[in-house]
């Protein structure tokens, strides 16, 4: 099916405006916890309406967003860290119209990209991160409340760090291709997606077919990363997603990322495996596997996992 072929589907969209972990336990907690995790189930992702980022907030943010990505070349491309991925991305052939940095630290990027540092970019970045390192703790919470993985919580968390990722996809020109970004599922924990106004983003469900994303006001888009699938034994699917760029607007997005530190083994806990659900993946280091990720030959195959770590390949 074309992506001009849209399917009458969208993300579910779960309500998180009362939700906090002061209040597990209650009929609203889980309530909202049965609709995330069939919601990461079934689509590896939702769109959750969470009123913590006010409308200033954003305005703000993405306007900051236009200026920095209005800097010249050669001072993006500062934007360089020790850390496979961390830094700037772009000017890729096959996705021209992408460009992309990771904020590792807002108050030392901000001096990094303008002379005389930017204390409001960096103040709504970290006040931004920390709003949905709110969340992404509160969804994780769920989902191992939701297998009865309670008693490996404090492991759990401590397995990611975060990092935020700022894009853009420009409008194309004449003869460029609309792909802002090509189909992958993501390879960390969780990511937690939020865009201006201009649509692009489209996920693809279990039977293959794409539909489009569209944001609401005040809300995010909540996608699995490939290794939560690998961490539950595949009780959660990674979600397959691209953006497609289309209209005459530039497309604007900020991403957290919870991303299993560089050391860290990756391994289904016991109690997911079982003579019903056999392991799926063999224990591998996250950082080992991500550079086996990047190589040429893997980067674009959307099995690199399963070669990687799976403990079978006979079906792909």
């Amino acid at each position: 099916m074309s992506s001009d072929q849209q399917l009458p589907l969208r993300l579910p969209t779960i309500d998180f405006s009362d939700i906090n972990k002061h209040n597990r336990g209650t009929v609203l907690w889980d309530s909202t916890k049965a609709q995330v995790f069939k919601a990461l189930q079934d689509f590896g992702c939702f769109e959750a309406c969470f009123n913590e980022i006010s409308s200033d907030l954003q305005s703000s943010l993405f306007s900051s967003l236009k200026q920095l990505f209005d800097l010249p070349l050669e001072t993006k491309v500062r934007n360089v860290t020790e850390k496979i991925y961390n830094g700037y991305i772009g000017q890729a052939k096959e996705v021209p119209i992408f460009e992309s940095l990771g904020i590792e630290e807002p108050e030392s990027f901000a001096n990094l990209m303008w002379p005389q540092g930017n204390t409001e970019f960096s103040d709504n970045i970290k006040v931004y991160s920390e709003k949905l390192k709110v969340l992404d703790e509160v969804v994780r919470t769920m989902v191992l409340e939701s297998l009865n993985l309670e008693k490996y919580m404090d492991e759990h968390m401590d397995l990611t760090s975060y990092l935020v990722r700022v894009m853009k996809y420009r409008t194309p020109l004449k003869d460029e291709s609309n792909m802002g970004l090509l189909s992958h599922a993501d390879k960390n924990i969780l990511t937690i997606l939020q865009s201006n106004e201009v649509e692009g983003l489209e996920v693809q469900n279990k039977d293959g077919e794409w539909f489009k994303v569209k944001f609401s006001p005040n809300s995010c888009v909540v996608m699995v990363g490939e290794t939560f699938k690998v961490w539950t034994n595949k009780r959660l699917h990674a979600a397959t997603h691209r953006v497609v760029m289309n209209g005459d607007k530039d497309r604007y997005s900020i991403g957290l990322f919870s991303v299993p530190k560089w050391d860290k083994t990756i391994k289904a806990p016991e109690e997911m495996v079982d003579e019903e659900h056999p392991l799926f993946f063999k224990p591998f280091d996250y950082g080992e596997f991500f550079k086996f990720f990047l190589t040429e030959e893997y980067v674009n195959d959307k099995f690199a996992l399963e070669k990687y770590a799976g403990v079978s390949t006979e079906n792909l």
